[in-house]
């Protein structure tokens, strides 16, 4: 294992940091085994490679880094001051490396593995704990990461990989998803219950033209929805407060600031009235969707085939 680093190849300067981790992360397991027995043999057994594979793989490290690691004597080897230094990172960089490797064979794992799953706020009360409660049921291990969010988030959030699935609405038409719907959900017109309509249990949406309206924010799903709607039914909505939840909607109709076009309540909030909308036909889907092609864990494609199965009864009465 003689050798003249001086005399070799280095890698040139503009593309030394990019490709230094590529050339010398297959040889670090190679140069720790070496270390750990100063002995290139015992290290070549322990590793169950062959002796001249682990001796060339060595001279190279030494090559592409321009140091040399061990001194040499015979097949016993010694660590330099240089070496010793590298070896002390070396085993800290394997040692995260295995730590990952085990976490994500963890994340797969049928029995105690991880499903990140997104879903909209207003699945979140009451929704989504009677689905997971179902699930966990025959998956008592299975572990989850819970993102709440609005639609185009989550789906921002599938393809980033931040998720594995999510319940959304609109149900979302695009190339590289996945999106199958599962059920639907009536929306109500939300009046204060001093309102003029409050004291009916229907409503065209068109009897609300006049009206102010409290809406999500633009890039919200039930926003494109309440904005689709109102124009079925020949208006545009004046809106005059946005929001980011559905509940302080709720409070602000409560309040007397405006009307709005919102899902049932987990729970009936005092203050207000909630109209069955009769024209047009007021519901939004909800789906789950996924990225196309990206390969699911056991975890994820057992949870996947539970909401497949639950289409028509995800909501609860």
């Amino acid at each position: 294992m003689v050798h003249d680093s001086s005399s070799q190849p280095r890698l040139s300067h503009g593309s030394y940091e990019e490709d230094m981790a590529l050339l010398l992360a297959p040889r670090l397991a190679y140069f720790a085994g070496v270390a750990r027995h100063e002995h290139v043999t015992r290290a070549a057994q322990e590793l169950g490679v062959p002796q001249s594979t682990l001796s060339r793989a060595v001279v190279r490290l030494e090559r592409d880094l321009g140091v040399t690691l061990f001194a040499r004597k015979g097949r016993t080897v010694s660590l330099t001051p240089a070496g010793r230094t590298f070896l002390a990172s070396v085993e800290r960089a394997l040692g995260e490396v295995e730590r990952a490797a085990e976490s994500v064979r963890a994340d797969a794992d049928p029995h105690g593995g991880k499903v990140a799953f997104g879903f909209l706020h207003t699945m979140g009360s009451e929704t989504v704990p009677g689905l997971l409660r179902a699930f966990r049921a025959d998956h008592p291990g299975v572990r989850f990461t819970l993102v709440q969010n609005y639609g185009e988030a989550m789906l921002g959030g599938l393809r980033t990989g931040e998720l594995d699935l999510c319940l959304t609405s609109p149900v979302p038409d695009a190339p590289d998803l996945v999106a199958r719907r599962l059920d639907e959900q009536r929306l109500r017109l939300v009046v204060p219950d001093d309102h003029r309509l409050a004291g009916r249990k229907r409503v065209r949406l068109a009897e609300a033209a006049d009206e102010a309206f409290v809406t999500l924010e633009s890039g919200y799903g039930l926003r494109r929805i309440t904005d689709d709607l109102c124009a079925q039914a020949g208006f545009t909505p004046k809106v005059a407060f946005e929001g980011e939840e559905a509940e302080t909607l709720r409070g602000l109709v409560a309040a007397g600031l405006g009307v709005a076009l919102l899902p049932p309540p987990a729970v009936a909030r005092p203050g207000v009235a909630e109209l069955t909308v009769t024209a047009p036909r007021a519901v939004r889907e909800i789906g789950v969707a996924w990225l196309d092609g990206h390969p699911d864990t056991a975890p994820v494609a057992a949870f996947k085939k539970f909401l497949l199965s639950r289409r028509g009864q995800l909501l609860p009465e």
